[in-house]
């Protein structure tokens, strides 16, 4: 394929965040009940929290949200200015701007919808033994409204693109925008994906996860977020390859593809279910002591899988890249990578 061929072929949605991130301790985990290796949505009583990560810890500031993660990941593995494209709101200020600045130079080609009135979102990313914890504030990513999408120049991503990805993140913002878009994939047989995202999504938005299901090409997930999904479904499984297989064999509303899950499960082989069947795929091992956090570990896996799957590579080659990708990601502070990727 030519470059050409390439320009605005993957979009995403999702909820841009600062990520505001620090090495924190068990005694603030405890003060604000966050457990490791989850996400959620912040409540009245983590709001406090963000302001003292500041003065008590040593905290970074990193452009976030798990969709831009990924497309940005995918923009830096496929190294075609204008590949990728992102929407999703933020609000009119610095952290706004900060964020726009970040996405830009990554390449992507960024249409946020500004709110004038909310802040840019934030979510809090408490790090401890390399394990993080994320408490999102969504703020102006809130406020992200469908009428955005149907504008000319916006809905023009949508028509340029082949392939979609949305976090379930953004099922809890606005479920109308991704039923537009699934449907239009759906209706010119492009290839449609989306991620369980956190054990949250799969259990309190089960129902308007569910409407996207039959559309969902792949299925990206965690093995915490794959065993919750049993949980809720009634499955009584807590076997990760058995939940895959299940997830895959959900009804399709087209025949087009069959649908793929594939589940990360950290350190430990990646489970891709197809046909009924499961293969699995071993990570890049990685002593301990060059593990720096895992914030952005999943984000960038699928990053690095959809930068192979928009070239049409065997789903092994997606699987490898989203390794590497992953494995890049890990060793640095949130999800961040150096200038050019080492992936061939």
């Amino acid at each position: 394929m030519a470059s050409s061929d390439f320009d605005g072929i993957l979009l995403g949605m999702g909820n841009p965040l600062l990520d505001v991130s620090a090495v924190v301790d068990q005694e603030f985990l405890n003060k604000y009940d966050i457990k490791l290796n989850n996400a959620i949505l912040a409540e009245d009583k983590h709001l406090p929290m963000y302001d003292e990560m500041s003065k008590k810890f040593n905290v970074e500031y990193i452009a976030g949200g798990a969709t831009q993660n990924s497309i940005k990941v995918a923009q830096w593995m496929l190294q075609i200015p204008g590949a990728t494209s992102y929407m999703g709101s933020i609000g009119k200020d610095k952290y706004g701007e900060a964020m726009k600045k970040d996405a830009t130079a990554a390449g992507v080609n960024v249409h946020y919808y500004e709110d004038e009135s909310t802040p840019t979102g934030t979510c809090g990313v408490c790090v401890m033994g390399g394990e993080r914890s994320l408490i999102a504030n969504l703020s102006a990513a809130n406020c992200y409204k469908v009428e955005h999408l149907k504008k000319p120049e916006n809905w023009a991503l949508v028509e340029k693109a082949k392939f979609y990805y949305i976090a379930g993140f953004f099922l809890t913002v606005s479920p109308e925008s991704i039923q537009l878009v699934r449907e239009h994939a759906a209706a010119n047989n492009k290839v449609f994906t989306m991620n369980l995202s956190a054990p949250f999504i799969c259990e309190f938005f089960k129902d308007v996860q569910e409407k996207c299901l039959p559309y969902m090409d792949y299925v990206f997930g965690n093995e915490t977020e794959a065993r919750t999904f049993s949980r809720v479904h009634g499955w009584e499984t807590d076997d990760v390859e058995q939940i895959a297989i299940k997830i895959s064999q959900l009804p399709k509303a087209t025949g087009t593809y069959k649908r793929t899950t594939v589940i990360t499960q950290g350190a430990d082989p990646v489970v891709v279910a197809e046909d009924g069947k499961v293969k699995k795929y071993p990570v890049i091992p990685l002593p301990k002591e060059k593990l720096v956090d895992t914030n952005g570990a999943g984000d960038a896996f699928v990053g690095g899988f959809l930068s192979q799957l928009v070239h049409g590579k065997a789903i092994e080659e997606c699987v490898r890249a989203g390794c590497y990708a992953s494995n890049v990601v890990i060793q640095r502070s949130g999800c961040t990578y150096p200038e050019k990727p080492d992936f061939n």
